[in-house]
């Protein structure tokens, strides 16, 4: 998915956006067109207007395309099994670019994009290109057989001590394959975003 130039779009949308606007250097340019904008007189955004910066942040997030999204609305709103809200969640967190991030088999949402079109993940045994894939609980993840000698995770075992594994997932470093064991919550993944808002700005 294109974004456009990402600095801009994380002033407008905030640094959670994108995992690379969230430094030291992004904070300090925010601090600065703070200062410039003091004194001057800016009406706030409307209900509408709040709304659609709230959906345009967690779409961003992401890195699902507006159509991409529209249908993981369409299936949160008719789920019976939970509220509509922690549906579109478990849905956006339960997709494959998404899980392998979590799991830290790669810096970002974006490289985990990558990561997966590039071939290096199976699922269940088989390899996968799709990144939007929907993971199941007890579906097994692993790094493909052929890619573990790859540059790409020279380093993970390090990199993985160093992060919390989310409740939500498993994980082997050594044998570099794990899965989903239960349904992420707003508790044990943190949401992008106010998803009730953007569910009211879908029901307009």
């Amino acid at each position: 998915m294109k974004t456009g130039p990402r600095y801009k779009i994380a002033k407008r949308l905030g640094a959670s956006v994108f995992e690379k606007t969230q430094t030291q250097k992004f904070a300090i340019a925010e601090e600065r067109s703070a200062k410039n904008r003091r004194g001057r007189r800016r009406r706030g955004p409307s209900s509408y207007g709040k709304q659609l910066l709230e959906k345009q942040k967690v779409r961003v997030t992401y890195g699902v395309t507006e159509k991409q999204f529209g249908n993981y609305i369409k299936k949160a709103t008719v789920s019976h099994a939970t509220t509509p809200a922690e549906a579109l969640h478990a849905s956006l967190e339960l997709r494959l670019d998404n899980v392998a991030w979590r799991i830290g088999l790669a810096p970002t949402r974006r490289a985990a994009r990558q990561l997966v079109a590039h071939g290096h993940l199976t699922v269940n045994g088989r390899k996968t290109t799709i990144p939007s894939r929907a993971i199941n609980v007890n579906d097994r993840i692993a790094v493909r057989e052929g890619s573990k000698s790859r540059v790409l995770f020279a380093d993970f075992g390090e990199r993985f001590m160093e992060r919390t594994l989310p409740t939500w997932l498993s994980w082997n470093p050594k044998t570099m394959e794990g899965g989903v064991q239960e349904i992420p919550t707003m508790e044990s993944a943190d949401p992008a975003g106010d998803l009730h808002t953007v569910l009211s700005f879908y029901s307009r």
